[in-house]
């Protein structure tokens, strides 16, 4: 049904200047401010990713609650530079009850458990994943 169309993520933050410069500045990702169709003085936010992929990120102000999920999921190749080149930009890890984490904040499930993953958060508080490839 699906099979040729395209589709794309979205999420909301509660300030789309705020996420434009964390997404472009801070993580480098291609940033694009568009203007709503559906309505008039409302901008909106996509960023590229490698490969040419785009999420869409709207705002929704005051209305904004962070995702309960994580909503990018970033595959790296050496994932402790990927941590210290975040912690060195101010952009702490999480740590979540129930997992082990090292000194650096980053979850090594062992073997079979899945890669090792440092989670963060944008200032929206929305949740995003650094994953070693």
């Amino acid at each position: 049904m699906f099979g040729n169309t395209t589709a794309f993520s979205s999420f909301s933050v509660d300030d789309l200047d705020a996420a434009r410069r964390f997404y472009g500045e801070t993580l480098g990702l291609e940033t694009t401010f568009e203007e709503a169709a559906e309505a008039e003085d409302m901008r909106v936010l996509f960023l590229t990713l490698s490969g040419g992929g785009r999420v869409f990120v709207y705002p929704k102000g005051g209305e904004h609650a962070p995702a309960s999920f994580t909503v990018l999921n970033f595959q790296v190749d050496d994932i402790e530079s990927a941590v210290d080149g975040l912690k060195a930009k101010g952009v702490e890890p999480q740590r979540y009850p129930g997992f082990e984490f090292d000194d650096k904040g980053i979850c090594r499930q062992g073997e079979g458990g899945g890669p090792a993953i440092a989670w963060f958060t944008d200032p929206a508080k929305n949740v995003f994943a650094v994953l070693q490839r």
